[in-house]
């Protein structure tokens, strides 16, 4: 269940902090998508089956299921306020996409397979995921008539899966490798790149991009998970907050500014990357108070952040979402 905030808490620079609401306790969730109006969607999930939001300052809207259906998800929308996710029917997952008041139009799978899901969608309704089926997992790319085109694997690969696309069609997430090691990859152009990782690491995947092609993701090895910004041809290594091994980046603006989340101490804490501060804590830039904020899933071209967290300090602090009831938080940049 999610319980709408009533709460808009005014802070000095540089952020004022609004409460969007709460997650109750039990909850399994998920909030990813952001768009320029403030708009942020997600899913909560009980033992009445998943259900997709859309949420802003006063308002939640229920997306519904498909016939036979008890499961839907919001994962992306854009600023005319297209929603994209996945609805589950009496046989399989498929992807959706629907305009805003509007029923779940359904993202077939590829030919041959059974199952979609889409996570992102830009301004002119392109939508981007993954089909699945006996040969594998694909990439692919919905335009806002619903046909769908496979993005292609890496050679010598099976399986890709796209997470984030920019306005010009460019398209961002991870696929297998000849080495069977998971790459973050890029498609642009018809091409697939393979964006690789960090010095020393095996896996790497890459969730967003903004409209200059800079991508962020994450890159595994013995050392840990650490935040990455490939940008113009590099792969810049973000680190971790103090005293934390793991970080990865989630969100990026046409500014550059990146946000995501790291562990720290006991338990994980959101951060802003910006390139003339560097990494900083969330936590750091609003005043005192009885939340924590953990995770940074999204920024928009305003600067904007859609922050998840929870009540208490880092002392109670857990890596799970579903142990305790998750508040939902739109950072605002102070004029």
């Amino acid at each position: 269940m999610f319980v709408p905030g009533r709460v808009s808490l005014a802070v000095p620079a540089p952020y004022t902090v609004v409460d969007l609401g709460t997650l109750e306790e039990g909850n399994s969730i998920v909030v990813r998508g952001l768009n320029n109006n403030g708009e942020a969607t997600g899913a909560s999930v009980s033992g009445h089956g998943h259900r997709g939001f859309v949420v802003a300052r006063g308002r939640i809207d229920r997306a519904g299921v498909r016939a036979g259906g008890d499961h839907s998800v919001v994962r992306g929308i854009n600023d005319a306020g297209d929603i994209v996710g996945s609805a589950n029917t009496l046989t399989a997952v498929r992807a959706f996409r629907a305009s805003r008041g509007g029923a779940l139009q359904e993202l077939a799978p590829l030919p041959g397979d059974s199952a979609s899901e889409a996570f992102a969608v830009n301004t002119r309704g392109d939508t981007v995921g993954f089909s699945s089926g006996p040969a594998g997992v694909r990439a692919v790319r919905w335009t806002r008539a619903g046909a769908a085109q496979s993005l292609g694997v890496l050679p010598g690969g099976r399986d890709s899966r796209a997470f984030g696309i920019n306005d010009a069609g460019d398209a961002v997430g991870a696929a297998t490798a000849p080495t069977g090691r998971k790459h973050a990859v890029r498609w642009s152009g018809g091409s697939l790149v393979d964006l690789g990782t960090l010095p020393g690491d095996d896996d790497s995947e890459a969730f967003a991009i903004n409209s200059s092609g800079d991508v962020v993701g994450a890159s595994t090895g013995a050392r840990g998970t650490h935040a990455v910004l490939w940008r113009g041809g590099t792969a810049l290594d973000l680190g971790t907050l103090a005293d934390g091994a793991t970080s990865r980046a989630l969100g990026i603006n046409d500014r550059g500014d990146v946000v995501g989340t790291s562990a720290v101490g006991h338990g994980l804490h959101a951060f802003l990357w910006t390139s003339a501060e560097g990494l900083q804590d969330l936590n750091a830039l609003i005043p005192a108070s009885s939340f924590v904020l953990m995770e940074a899933v999204a920024v928009n071209a305003r600067g904007a952040i859609l922050v998840i967290g929870r009540d208490g300090s880092d002392d109670d602090a857990h890596d799970h979402h579903e142990e305790f009831p998750v508040r939902v938080f739109l950072l605002e940049p102070q004029p």
